[in-house]
């Protein structure tokens, strides 16, 4: 939508080309009563002919510039145009008075194209052409004196011309600012929505990482090494326990390819859809320790739940769940634990959840450089803090070789939930 000063400066310059044309109008028809010579009218007309066609040559590559700057831009030869409109103007004056009063409109021109410390002298000089021209009519009327109104009329007219065409140019610089400013604005809102959707799409990228690593990579890992079992079965020609681990090794695919599905409908997490977050990470724990029995480890993982159980928010029960997956894959893949004890407690302001450990531990300061290995792996602590971040969570880790490790993830509730209908249980499952 145009401003006001857009519309005033637009009100003004279709002013003044009617103005223009008007008194070049009245002119030629004044011109053609006047009962001078046929060759005095004859030149008159064709000056007046001329003129008109510079003057809207010149106006209408203005606007066509100004409604799209990759058209010719013809501010370079404004001076020029100018000049000539002047030029023919002075001609048409010399030829019939009633020329003269087009120096108003001229006057604007000549604010509107040239600097003010130019536009002032050109001013004054046309003022000082126009009273001359004037006189020279006047005295071939028989009047050798100058007459007052042909002194005054100009001088009124240029002054007045300049006081409006100086608040016409305050106006033009005006308009120009604001059009240069919503030109910035707009540029600055595109740049703001690209760079939105970029973070956007890395922000979607990394929790597509986490989720990948805490889910997928985890179980991919159980196929290879169940897979790997259910060959030294085979080989070793125990049917009943390649049996069972190929069972492990399909439950582990289908479990993945529900995961899978979920990513591409942006749902919860299968092991959540049916069930609470106690009965998910009881089912892990079982899933967890089943897993190291078949792989010949004897790691005994239990879960226990402390507090009255609350309803949580499916964000925060579906990082407490890929927090304890991810742990816990952790514990079978490198702690060499024979014990390992998931402990989700519900407190008055928030829910934590410990994962611990006896097995080989490790020395917590040490912990970055593992996290940074370019193999893609190592990445799940990193991981599981930027998680646990976008929910104003916090993760502690305590360790010291051969002493274990604990693993404290926390996680606020904002408001605290109604207690009551949630079965309550404590103790060891």
């Amino acid at each position: 939508m145009p401003s006001g000063s857009s519309t005033i400066l637009r009100v003004l310059r279709v002013s003044l080309h009617v103005g223009f044309a008007v008194l070049l109008l009245v002119a030629v028809l004044r011109l053609a009563m006047a009962g001078l010579s046929p060759l005095a009218i004859g030149a008159g007309l064709a000056g007046a002919v001329l003129l008109a066609a510079v003057y809207l040559v010149g106006t209408v590559l203005e606007k066509r510039h100004a409604l799209n700057p990759e058209r010719f831009d013809p501010k370079p030869y404004a001076r020029c145009w100018l000049a000539t409109v002047c030029g023919l103007w002075l001609v048409l004056v010399l030829i019939s008075p009633d020329f003269a009063w087009i120096a108003f409109p001229l006057f604007f021109l000549q604010l509107h194209v040239l600097p003010r410390r130019l536009a002032l002298p050109a001013i004054a000089a046309s003022t000082a052409l126009l009273i001359g021209a004037l006189w020279f009519h006047n005295r071939g009327a028989g009047a050798d004196a100058l007459q007052l109104p042909a002194v005054l009329g100009p001088v009124l007219g240029a002054a007045f011309a300049v006081v409006t065409g100086l608040a016409y140019r305050a106006l033009y610089v005006e308009a120009d600012n604001q059009r240069l400013a919503a030109e910035e604005l707009r540029r600055t809102r595109a740049e703001l929505a690209r760079s939105q959707h970029d973070a956007g799409m890395l922000a979607e990228r990394e929790r597509l990482a986490r989720e990948i690593h805490d889910t997928l990579a985890q179980g991919f890992s159980s196929i290879i090494l169940m897979g790997r079992s259910a060959e030294q079965a085979l080989n070793a020609g125990d049917n009943t326990a390649a049996r069972d681990r190929l069972r492990t090794v399909q439950e582990t695919a289908a479990s993945n390819l529900a995961e899978a599905r979920n990513f591409v409908r942006g749902l919860r997490s299968p092991d959540l859809v049916d069930s609470g977050l106690t009965d998910a990470l009881q089912r892990l724990c079982a899933k967890t320790e089943a897993e190291a029995a078949a792989r010949g480890a004897a790691l005994r993982c239990r879960f226990e739940l402390q507090g009255t159980p609350v309803p949580l928010p499916n964000p925060h029960q579906a990082t407490l769940l890929r927090a304890a997956q991810s742990l816990l894959a952790n514990v079978w893949a490198h702690a060499h634990a024979s014990t390992a004890v998931v402990t989700l407690s519900f407190l008055e302001s928030e829910v934590t959840m410990d994962v611990f450990d006896d097995g080989i531990g490790f020395d917590p300061a040490g912990t970055a450089a593992a996290e940074s290995r370019g193999d893609g792996t190592g990445v799940g602590l990193a991981a599981l803090r930027e998680r646990l971040a976008a929910l104003e969570g916090t993760l502690d880790v305590e360790s010291a070789p051969a002493e274990g490790t604990v693993v404290a993830v926390r996680l606020p509730l904002l408001v605290a939930p109604e207690r009551g209908s949630v079965q309550e249980a404590s103790g060891e499952y």
